[in-house]
């Protein structure tokens, strides 16, 4: 019997219930830790663009593209909240003269930079 491409590149085969099934492993993937803004992003992918995340997946660098995209966000993330305090004048003088004044902008401030980043870096 003739050899399938398969064999001929080295696959192999194992049989259950009659069935001859391929041998197939996923390539190593270098394992980096992913954080909320990678997590979302994956969530994203799996949800929206099936095509991308399949293809990363079974070519090995999901992991890796995730924690990039992770690791962007991040440093987007304090870059945004420094420049938008200092923009809006947030200081620590307003934090020790009004506390809850501080929390309620320095939130106010998170949520809006959250958003910016969900829609330009997380959902895109």
């Amino acid at each position: 019997m003739e050899k399938t491409i398969f064999e001929q590149m080295g696959g192999t085969y194992h049989e259950e219930n009659g069935y001859l099934i391929p041998n197939l492993t996923l390539p190593p993937e270098e394992e980096r830790p992913i954080g909320i803004w990678g997590q979302r992003h994956k969530r994203y992918l799996k949800e929206h663009r099936k095509a991308t995340y399949t293809t990363l997946l079974t070519s090995g660098n999901l992991n890796s593209y995730l924690a990039d995209i992770d690791q962007q966000a991040e440093e987007m993330f304090s870059r945004l909240v420094n420049q938008m305090t200092e923009h809006e004048g947030v200081t620590e003088a307003l934090k020790v003269q009004d506390q809850m004044a501080w929390v309620q902008r320095m939130n106010n401030i998170r949520k809006r930079i959250t958003e910016v980043i969900n829609n330009d870096l997380i959902c895109s």
